[in-house]
């Protein structure tokens, strides 16, 4: 469960956007979506390099420019 104590003359805005920083960091809504459908096991493998390879290309664009 998620508590975000509201501060004295917080807005309701802060304390949503801190709200919604907490529920991210618990990674639920990730989770439930990845429940939604099943994908298979080398599907997921595949997936998980296709990212790595573009987090490294993206990381040697980024240090080399």
């Amino acid at each position: 469960m998620i508590i975000v104590n509201v501060k004295e003359n917080e807005s309701i805005d802060k304390a949503l956007k801190r709200f919604k920083k907490k529920f991210e960091k618990t990674g639920i809504l990730k989770e439930l979506r990845s429940r939604t459908a099943f994908e298979k096991p080398s599907v997921r493998r595949r997936n998980q390099i296709i990212r790595a390879a573009y987090r490294e290309q993206q990381q040697l664009l980024h240090n080399n420019g």
